[in-house]
């Protein structure tokens, strides 16, 4: 069997040639050398529009090569494994455009993906200075001016507000007191009066140092009356509805980064030699990156099987896709965090590959949301996942295609997104079902995750609605169910995918807590792989091919 989005990061790969080779425009090197400068890689993202990446965050339905979001996340990881600065630069295209691509007229999406295909780029211009994730409060406005509004207002630390050829900007349009106060506006930079904006200094980051972070500041920006998406009032639905999907795929900048940081180090431990001997044969070594190796695994499971339920179970992404931005950022930098200790004294210089991914990855936390705002949106559907779970209602047509890697996905429809998931999360529900049917293959294991789904559950019941001031033991109840979906995410994946039951209890075990000591036995895997261009997946572990 062949997992075909694997093709389109082989093709990828294959047109972006050897990292290695210093006369590449997109090596390793050439990258280590525009972050030790803090410059923007502007030769490889024109590279990168050369081979026409851009297609990917236009919907095939405007004429761009998106036509499931397993391919977009593809074309992130690869990226994120081989640059993440990289990644984000030319990555942020799509958070920009997809508000327009979930509630925008015809005509806006359609000029739009004109634009990106021309190699454009989409800025998504949302945080202000003094108010941080707090959108609600921000001051940047959009009045009523003639046949349009001025905008005006700073924005700020924003991915691309310079370089950004269009700028979607979430505004006020209303008093605080109203509930729809705000509203999405696309903002032609090259058609705003002269004087209508300034950019602000680029920011000196401690990861992606060569990105442009920096911010833009309106004052009397006049834009026409359709600048702004969706209705009135509807900026801050549409906004969180796009989050759900740009979310869910930032799994794939932490999927590449993991990998990228244990080929280098198990790499390292191979050419290394202690006592004689490599290093990857030392017993705290071999440990150490083959937990890692799992960690990696129980980090693609979660994110495959989530990006898939982007067509298919599109109206529990609010759940879904916290979940995601959460816990895979998390356990990849565990693993990173473990994987420096490897390195020794190495891991403490600050200008080699390592290094930079290491400071990079820990960004992937904080934006489109940080950690704390999404186990606040586990926290506010508590009641709902604990009904559905006391029901057991499970979207069965949805979670068998979701976790079903060789069935094709149907095509995405964004009316189907909610703020709310009504029906809980199926992939967590269908637990107290799919543990009973599968206690066979690993008894000790598929035994402990039901008490640990019942009991967690149980705990949810017992707490009550907090609007504000969330109590810290309900983010401790959220990060826990973040673990179930985990462990759930994993055994779907062995169990519509023929992995082997060996890969299931490792995972299980590291998602759990605990150990077992079948996890020695992914090593050889792991070095069998480690000169394949191929990704580290989970998919080496199907038994049949």
């Amino acid at each position: 069997m062949t997992y075909r989005p694997f093709a389109l990061a082989e093709r990828i790969e294959d047109a972006l040639g050897d990292p290695a080779d210093e006369g590449n425009v997109f090596s390793v090197s050439r990258c280590l050398e525009l972050d030790g400068r803090e410059e923007f890689p502007e030769d490889i993202c024109a590279h990168l529009d050369k081979l026409g990446l851009p297609r990917f965050y236009v919907p095939v339905g405007h004429g761009g090569d998106l036509d499931t979001y397993e391919n977009l996340l593809q074309v992130i990881r690869t990226l994120s494994r081989r640059d993440f600065t990289v990644a984000l630069a030319h990555c942020k295209t799509y958070l920009g455009s997809v508000a327009t691509w979930v509630a925008g007229t015809p005509g806006q999406a359609e000029d739009l993906a004109r634009r990106v295909l021309r190699g454009e780029v989409v800025s998504l211009a949302l945080t202000e200075r003094d108010h941080g994730s707090d959108v609600l409060a921000g001051r940047v406005s959009a009045t009523p001016s003639g046949a349009g509004y001025r905008i005006d207002g700073e924005k700020w630390l924003i991915n691309n507000a310079t370089r950004g050829d269009l700028v979607c900007v979430l505004a006020r349009t209303g008093p605080r007191s109203e509930a729809r106060c705000h509203s999405l506006f696309l903002v032609d930079k090259h058609r705003l009066p002269s004087g209508g904006y300034h950019h602000l200094p680029k920011v000196r980051t401690h990861g992606v140092r060569g990105a442009d972070i920096s911010g833009i500041h309106f004052t009397g920006a006049e834009v026409p009356a359709d600048a702004m998406i969706g209705e009135p009032g509807a900026g801050l639905e549409i906004l969180l509805k796009g989050l759900q999907i740009t979310r869910t795929l930032c799994g794939g900048m932490s999927l590449g980064m993991g990998e990228h940081a244990l080929r280098f180090v198990a790499g390292f431990a191979e050419r290394h030699r202690m006592f004689g001997r490599p290093l990857i044969e030392l017993p705290q070594t071999s440990r150490v990156l083959a937990e890692s190796y799992a960690d990696l695994m129980v980090a693609e499971a979660v994110t495959l099987v989530s990006t898939r339920a982007i067509h298919t179970l599109t109206a529990e992404q609010s759940v879904i896709s916290a979940v995601v931005k959460y816990y895979v950022p998390t356990i990849v930098d565990r693993a990173v965090n473990r994987l420096a200790k490897v390195l020794g004294a190495r891991a403490l210089l600050t200008d080699g590959p390592f290094q930079k991914l290491q400071r990079d990855h820990r960004i992937v936390g904080i934006f489109d949301g940080n950690t704390l705002v999404n186990l606040n949106a586990v926290v506010n559907q508590f009641s709902g996942l604990v009904r559905g779970y006391r029901r057991e209602r499970v979207d069965h047509d949805g979670l068998d295609v979701a976790a079903g890697l060789d069935l094709a996905v149907p095509a995405f429809e964004p009316d189907r997104l909610s703020l709310l998931s009504r029906g809980g999360c199926s992939l967590v529900q269908d637990l107290p079902a799919r543990t009973g049917a599968a206690m066979d293959a690993a008894p000790e294991h598929l035994g402990r995750l039901r008490r640990y789904a019942d009991g967690l559950h149980a705990e949810l019941a017992r707490c009550r609605p907090v609007a504000r001031d969330v109590p810290p033991e309900m983010f401790d109840l959220a990060r826990r169910y973040a673990a179930g979906y985990a462990a759930a995410a994993c055994l779907r994946m062995w169990a519509d995918n023929g992995l082997d039951t060996l890969w299931l209890r490792v995972c299980l075990a590291r998602v759990l807590g605990g150990r077992d000591e079948a996890v020695d036995r992914l090593l050889p895997v792991l070095r069998e792989r480690l000169d394949d261009r191929r990704p580290l997946s989970l998919l080496a572990y199907r038994s049949t091919h």
